[in-house]
């Protein structure tokens, strides 16, 4: 297993020494709620660095804007350069939701503006956890939205390994299926182009591409280029290719999910009419089909996450899958300014619901566009306190806390996933200390 490796020219002094062997004996006894507070300036990002390499567990590190979350990043990468430290915040630059207006009429399509750079660095977030244990995930609240199943999503990967057999044709239909798409001219990002024997694969997720070379109907060779000058990086005995999408989905399902959707929108399609909202029922009729001829053809439709209940098989009012569902159960969970970021988890899921039955009621979206949302925050709470009474290698689990933070775990049991809140605390208070920053358990 991979260990966490902190590198730092500074060392622990003053009150981190304590903090550090506080939260970590706290780790050790299984306390289910821990307090750290601290001025500006204390060290707090070192201590819990500090906390991390001794926890060895996989961490999430949720911050309440994507400026504070790129700090938080930067500073870990520094600390864990051996490590993997990965960026998950929201890919939109600009973002105009769909909504619709009812007292003038107005129908607000979606516009949005995806950064391309930031939409890689979260693919590659989910793909470490797959391949490794010592990664810290620094992310914004985005983390709690809906994104595919990671059962679905790792199934479509595929290995790729110099001597296994393989056609150039399989391989082309294998990454068309992953919803990779056939460029010559401008090689981008899921993307891949054939040059007689050499098929070169630009992952969704990687900054370099893979050239792929087949002799005698085999991979006889498998190497990293640089995408933009062709220059040979690395060579690889195996690769994984993972999905372009989130929501790459195999045929089975997608299949299955177009039947459930045609049988929603019958549904639909009559209660309108019943109620004589013809206009209603013919423009639910007409988006909809648009959506499932797109997705026959091609797998995937302009806003195919409003269909998500179907593609990740879950049930009516069921969570969705978010990052938090891609980590192994016993991960830490540090939450930053807890006094900002929490309220705003609690405060997502009925400000996108309200937008959504307004669509609903007037027929831009089936009902099941609901379930395309946030967790509420008892299903986030849920799980990052899911109990445990062992990790896999015998120890037992519990709650920590850093960055001026408190931690929630169950009460009677250990816990394999803990919440670190992080609270600023004002140098003004009326309240003197002689600390730079204190421990204590959560009350």
């Amino acid at each position: 297993m991979d260990a966490f490796q902190l590198e730092s020219e500074f060392y622990p002094k003053g009150d981190q020494v304590r903090a550090i062997e506080d939260l970590s004996e706290g780790l050790n006894r299984g306390l289910p709620h821990q307090v750290l507070m601290g001025v500006t300036g204390s060290g707090k990002t070192f201590t819990i660095a500090n906390v991390i390499a001794r926890a060895q567990r996989p961490v999430l590190v949720i911050s309440h804007n994507k400026t504070l979350a790129a700090q938080l990043y930067q500073e870990f990468r520094r600390f864990f350069p051996k490590n993997a430290v990965e960026y998950f915040v929201s890919y939109y630059d600009y973002y105009q939701p769909e909504a619709y207006i009812p007292s003038s009429n107005t129908y607000i399509a979606k516009e949005v503006t995806i950064n391309d750079e930031i939409d890689r660095m979260r693919l590659n977030a989910t793909n470490r956890l797959f391949e490794r244990r010592d990664v810290i995930i620094v992310a914004s609240v985005s983390c709690i939205y809906g994104i595919g199943a990671p059962e679905t999503y790792y199934a479509m990967s595929f290995p790729l390994a110099v001597g296994d057999p393989g056609s150039r044709k399989r391989i082309i239909r294998a990454l068309v299926d992953i919803q990779y798409e056939r460029q010559e001219a401008d090689f981008k990002r899921g993307g891949f182009r054939v040059r007689g024997d050499v098929i070169e694969v630009f992952p969704a997720y990687a900054d370099f591409a893979y050239r792929i070379e087949l002799a005698d109907e085999a991979i006889g060779r498998i190497s990293s280029i640089d995408p933009l000058l062709g220059r040979i990086r690395d060579d690889f005995k195996k690769i994984v290719i993972h999905p372009r999408t989130f929501f790459s989905t195999p045929k089975s399902i997608l299949d299955e999910s177009i039947v459930g959707i045609e049988q929603e929108l019958k549904q639909r399609v009559d209660a309108f009419r019943a109620k004589g909202l013809v206009m209603e029922a013919e423009r639910i009729e007409e988006r909809t089909l648009f959506d499932l001829d797109m997705l026959r053809e091609f797998g995937y439709c302009p806003g195919i996450e409003n269909h998500s209940l179907y593609l990740s098989r879950r049930k009516p009012g069921q969570p969705p899958y978010t990052l938090l569902d891609y980590f192994p159960r016993d991960f830490l969970s540090i939450i930053d300014e807890s006094h900002v970021t929490v309220p705003q988890i609690g405060g997502m899921y009925h400000g996108d619901r309200s937008r959504k039955e307004t669509l609903i009621e007037h027929g831009f979206r089936l009902p099941s566009a609901l379930d395309n949302r946030t967790l509420q925050f008892r299903e986030f709470e849920k799980r990052v306190t899911t109990p445990r009474s062992k990790h896999s290698n015998g120890s037992s689990c519990s709650g920590t806390s850093g960055k001026d933070c408190s931690t929630f775990s169950s009460e009677s049991t250990c816990s394999g996933k803990d919440w670190i809140f992080r609270r600023y605390r004002s140098s003004r208070s009326s309240t003197p200390t002689r600390k730079a920053f204190s421990v204590r358990p959560r009350p």
